[in-house]
């Protein structure tokens, strides 16, 4: 049994999800915490299945107590302000997992990447414990593509039910929307899988009738050292689609992310597996877990993360 003095920056959609993960993971576990919840405004209610399981709440703008240390800091408030909340709690925990992004622009002072250097500092990247992805990654010999095509293409208006789609981030760009960013993910399981590309080429725009000013379309193109990447991403498309196709020497393989399935196309043969998003999210605290008690390595680290949200603009 361990004790775990936790802090969670931010309380919106996501950090609620990270935040009840957490609570079952460690209550599954039997192990002790305390958990404090950093706001903006103390004054917006949360719901009291949280305030019940949570240590204290503590306004944001005020200074981190002298001399209290974190075992752990969930950084999950809006994109654009990670890179002063990992400035304001360097030195105040021992550990940190950061809500992906790490950062809106890569216009940063990259110092901040070596201040992190020494203690775990994991980027989220939940799509990798998709079921399907996982399939992938153990049953598949993927370094045999040579070629890839990935495509993540749904409607913005629905991903959040009853909340206007135009006050969202993802619908500002000064606000690092913009769906290159917005589904990192995809750059993330790629580059996992296939090592960071040497060459790319991208078009970024804003092309639909979205009251939007951020790019609602992202096409790329990239070489790696075995394989040529395609990768589509859209907030336009009115039927969802998330999915990865590997071109291997003897055989086609769709991999439908959305629908949870594998299918090998010469063999006619197709698996069905379990997408429930929440599963793969929670296997993801119970990895990071891992990664802070010393079990495994780190393997999604800010440097990783850096590069990736450069591929994102098209910048290698």
């Amino acid at each position: 049994m361990r004790q775990y003095k936790i802090a969670f920056i931010g309380l919106g959609s996501i950090g609620k999800r990270h935040f009840n993960n957490v609570y079952t993971f460690l209550e599954e576990r039997g192990d002790c915490y305390e958990i404090d919840l950093y706001r903006s405004n103390l004054l917006h209610e949360l719901p009291q299945e949280i305030v019940e399981k949570a240590h204290q709440q503590i306004l944001y703008e005020e200074p981190v107590a002298e001399g209290l240390v974190y075992d752990v800091v969930f950084i999950t408030n809006p994109t654009s302000m990670h890179y002063d909340t990992i400035r304001k709690f360097i030195g105040h925990s021992k550990s940190f997992f950061i809500e992906k992004p790490i950062f809106d622009s890569t216009d940063v002072d990259e110092s901040i990447l070596d201040s992190l250097k020494g203690i775990p500092a994991y980027v989220a990247c939940p799509l990798r414990y998709n079921p399907v992805l996982q399939y992938v990654k153990n049953h598949i010999d993927y370094s045999k593509a040579i070629a890839v095509r990935a495509i993540s293409s749904s409607y913005l208006p629905d991903w959040r039910p009853g909340q206007d789609y135009r006050k969202c981030y993802s619908a500002h760009r000064e606000m690092g929307g913009g769906v290159g960013i917005d589904l990192i993910h995809e750059w993330d399981y790629l580059t996992h899988f296939f090592g960071m590309p040497s060459k790319v080429f991208s078009i970024q725009a804003q092309i639909s009738s979205l009251e939007i000013n951020s790019d609602d379309i992202a096409i790329y193109i990239a070489k790696t050292k075995t394989a040529t990447i395609e990768l589509h991403l859209d907030y336009f498309g009115r039927k969802t689609l998330r999915s990865l196709d590997l071109f291997l020497p003897e055989e086609t393989i769709h991999c439908d992310i959305a629908e949870g399935t594998i299918h090998y196309l010469k063999e006619e043969k197709e698996i069905v597996l379990n997408a429930e998003r929440n599963s793969f999210q929670l296997a993801e605290i119970k990895h990071f877990f891992n990664i802070i008690d010393g079990k495994i390595e780190n393997d999604s680290d800010v440097r990783h993360a850096y590069q990736v949200l450069k591929l994102t603009r098209g910048i290698i």
